[in-house]
């Protein structure tokens, strides 16, 4: 009697051990809904762990049980390598899949694109129609176009990367980013900062700006500001890169023979404006970003410039040519003399 009741018992315990095993491994390895071909966003916080996540998947359908998700986790020790962001998820997905996925920090990706010659309102106004980040957001980081901070008490300063970035030592305080936002197709992730946004387009200048480039520079005794200033103004002016070295040969060639250099650019610069053609009482306006009212290079930077751009500006071409203009249509006229250029002007710009 007793032995009949000890297998009774062992055949029920075994049941159970299997009813429970058949349950748990169920809710592990069997997806929700197995046909199921719909991606879903699913978000993870910063500071959310293994419980948050897990009530979170449940909540949203994804998992069955949220406690066999943290049966899981502790079972592989993972519980602390579930990385934040957001993740494509399908109902067909089983549990492991998902941890490899949290794990491995398989999150969505973006990609932004920024322009060459697009200056900080311009990544400002793309940022806030892509919904990346608001421009006020970028401009507090990276400083706000056409301000000095020095002259400003009102405005917060922008974020110092020069202990980051050695290729900002030169650039004044109290100026901002404008020109350092190096042009260039990104892949961002949807829990990165604007901080860290801002930071991959500074590295990815900092490569471009090669030890022999910084070598070339000095030699030149030059500053890398002066170079991304000379090479915003090429970048705005002109488009092909051999029209860009004679126009750097010409503004320096102005430069050191105490010419103003008259670019229209800069003057668009201060307005926002989008045509080249500048109104006369535009051309007198005091600010000192105008190359017409002021001699020298302006203040900082008018636009982020191109890796052509910034090549230019190192190496210029030599040449006769004290004057250049451009037609509507992008082809750049250059000249020897004033006489010359007024000459082009009448014929070109009509």
């Amino acid at each position: 009697m007793k032995l009949r009741f000890l297998i009774i018992f062992i055949i029920f315990i075994i049941l159970i051990v299997s009813v429970n095993f058949l349950f748990a491994w169920r809710g592990i390895y069997s997806p929700e809904e197995p046909e199921s071909l719909e991606l879903v966003t699913f978000s993870i916080k910063k500071g959310e762990g293994a419980k948050e996540i897990s009530n979170n998947l449940e909540k949203q359908g994804f998992i069955r049980w949220s406690f066999l998700f943290r049966i899981y986790v502790l079972n592989k020790d993972v519980s602390g390598n579930l990385k934040a962001g957001e993740y494509s998820l399908s109902k067909s997905m089983n549990i492991p899949e998902m941890v490899n996925k949290f794990i491995s920090g398989e999150v969505i990706k973006k990609e932004i694109t920024i322009i060459e010659g697009w200056n900080l309102r311009d990544i400002g106004k793309y940022f806030g129609d892509k919904a990346v980040f608001s421009e006020e957001e970028l401009f507090e980081l990276v400083g706000f176009p056409m301000v000095s901070y020095s002259e400003t008490a009102n405005l917060p300063e922008p974020k110092d990367f020069s202990e980051d970035f050695d290729f900002l030592e030169d650039k004044p305080k109290s100026l901002g980013l404008e020109g350092y936002l190096f042009p260039d197709t990104y892949q961002i992730l949807s829990g990165d900062s604007i901080e860290e946004i801002v930071g991959k387009m500074l590295a990815n200048l900092d490569k471009k700006l090669s030890q022999e480039l910084k070598e070339e520079i000095s030699r030149q005794k030059k500053t890398i500001f002066e170079i991304v200033t000379m090479a915003s103004l090429i970048e705005k002016e002109v488009k092909t890169f051999e029209d860009k070295k004679i126009v750097s040969g010409v503004l320096w060639k102005r430069l050191e023979n105490n010419i103003p250099l008259q670019v229209d650019a800069t003057i668009t610069y201060i307005t926002g404006g989008k045509t080249t053609k500048l109104l006369k009482e535009e051309i007198k306006i005091d600010s000192p970003y105008s190359t017409y009212k002021y001699k020298g290079l302006p203040l900082g930077p008018i636009c982020n410039p191109g890796l052509e751009s910034i090549s230019a500006a190192i190496y210029p071409k030599d040449s006769e040519y004290w004057y250049y203009l451009s037609t509507p249509d992008g082809e750049t006229i250059f000249s020897e003399t004033l006489e010359g250029h007024n000459m082009a002007k009448a014929e070109y710009l009509r």
